[in-house]
């Protein structure tokens, strides 16, 4: 019998294609909601019971909030640090640049639910906000190779564990994840690119 050999190495970002990046996406995001259902459940919680509609309005209002004060922040940021201090390595222009609005939206909502999911709905259960903010920034790797992004990252999902606790639903830092990946999205998508 003939053993399969499995060769892994970091891809650079030239080697991406759209269809491997978009594979590597829903993959990635599917095992964090599956991850995450698997963590809730030895919790003993119930997984449905997180997704349960908020009963006002508070929810939204803290979702958009944050949002906002993290895209303001964000675009100053942008503004007053060299381009470089705050490169991904290339991969959400890849990801966005020529991504029809309507794929935007999706690739936003799916990041935004299954990553909260896990990091807030199971992960900070266990952890706090605190440690669970310290892992969000580990698994956005193509940020480590430059603290501002990192603490960045740490410091919205701080904010997005803040909100969680605050409201008592998953639903806010959901909303303002998807306003913040759908709003770079576009923002990445309709930039105008210096040739």
């Amino acid at each position: 019998m003939k053993k399969l050999k499995v060769k892994w190495k970091r891809a650079q970002i030239h080697e991406l294609n759209d269809r491997l990046l978009l594979y590597n996406l829903y993959l990635t995001q599917g095992l964090t909601l599956l991850v995450g259902a698997i963590w809730i459940i030895f919790q003993k919680r119930n997984v449905l019971n997180l997704f349960a509609l908020p009963n006002s309005l508070h929810v939204l209002w803290w979702g958009l909030g944050l949002a906002a004060a993290i895209l303001l922040v964000d675009l100053v940021l942008s503004r007053i640090m060299p381009e470089n201090a705050m490169d991904d390595g290339g991969i959400n222009q890849l990801l966005f640049q020529n991504r029809p609005i309507w794929h935007i939206i999706c690739i936003a909502a799916v990041v935004s639910i299954c990553e909260e999911f896990l990091f807030r709905g199971a992960i900070q259960y266990s952890f706090g906000p605190y440690w669970t903010s310290i892992l969000f920034a580990v698994i956005h790797i193509r940020y480590l190779r430059h603290w501002i992004p990192t603490g960045w990252v740490f410091l919205s999902s701080y904010g997005l564990g803040y909100i969680y606790v605050q409201t008592g639903s998953l639903w806010a830092p959901i909303i303002c994840h998807f306003v913040i990946d759908l709003i770079s999205g576009l923002a990445l998508r309709f930039r105008r690119y210096e040739e």
